[in-house]
């Protein structure tokens, strides 16, 4: 955090020095606006994480997507990624609140993998109409693998890292 202050003081010196205090309220004026854009985003995503949290069945949480869910659980973790809708503001409260009712990192990371690689929102909205169905279907393909060998990788650098659940990341 000190680091990037460190850096908006810099820039805010830079610009300064270039275009005066001008300059400089022009993009404060700009980020408070996009940051009032934003907030009611990130504050739905908060609450919809908390929901999810509190809806879900902890127990068939865990079952399907906790540590013992084997490649079962990576699988289901890849295909939620993939048909999850909206943003950032979206997959990660969702992420963190299926860490919260009993997903394991592996899973977890599948998912959110799965999500930025797969996600089929961008996919329809974006990918097909510029770049065509064969270009996007065979992208997808690709694709597949990578949140299941990610989500792999993720419990088994886990289950290192963190023995028996000693002194988990909170």
């Amino acid at each position: 955090m000190i680091f990037i202050g460190v850096l908006v003081a810099v820039s805010a010196a830079l610009v300064y020095r270039r275009d005066g205090l001008d300059g400089v309220l022009k993009i404060l004026t700009h980020d408070l606006g996009l940051f009032g854009e934003i907030l009611p985003r990130v504050l739905a995503g908060c609450l919809l994480g908390a929901f999810i949290a509190e809806i879900l069945p902890h127990e068939k949480v865990s079952r399907s997507l906790g540590p013992n869910s084997g490649l079962k659980g990576l699988l289901i973790g890849t295909a939620f990624g993939a048909i999850l809708p909206g943003g950032p503001f979206t997959a990660y409260p969702v992420a963190a609140a299926l860490l919260t009712v009993g997903a394991d990192f592996g899973a977890t990371i599948a998912m959110v993998v799965s999500w930025t690689l797969i996600g089929y929102g961008r996919a329809v909205a974006w990918e097909l109409p510029i770049l065509g169905t064969d270009f996007t279907l065979w992208r997808i393909v690709i694709s597949l693998p990578i949140p299941v060998l990610a989500g792999a990788l993720g419990r088994f650098v886990y289950v290192r890292v963190y023995p028996k659940g000693e002194g988990e990341p909170s």
